[in-house]
């Protein structure tokens, strides 16, 4: 499946939760997470979104790191099953 279809599910997704998931642009910061989720009650998440099977850049993965330091949760995602367990996390995340 391709990486255009998986956002396009995962922004569906947040929006019936009542959320949004704007396109996550850095210039001058690159290898960001391509999503913010924003879900009620403050919570918050970053999504990279990947076609099935391929795997974050070196540059993405150090990215996620340095936000998972910061205390921000990030995940990865390369298929539409994945992105209720991934909303999941981030509406239970306290």
């Amino acid at each position: 499946m391709k990486e255009a279809t998986i956002e396009r599910k995962l922004v569906s997704a947040a929006k019936l939760r009542g959320g949004i998931c704007p396109k996550f642009v850095s210039p001058g910061f690159d290898g960001v997470p391509d999503r913010i989720v924003l879900l009620p009650g403050g919570k918050i998440g970053f999504v990279e979104v990947k076609a099935l099977g391929k795997k974050p850049r070196p540059l993405q993965t150090a990215r996620h790191k340095t936000l998972m330091k910061l205390g921000f949760r990030v995940f990865v995602i390369d298929s539409p099953e994945q992105i209720g367990e991934v909303l999941d996390e981030i509406e239970n995340n306290l």
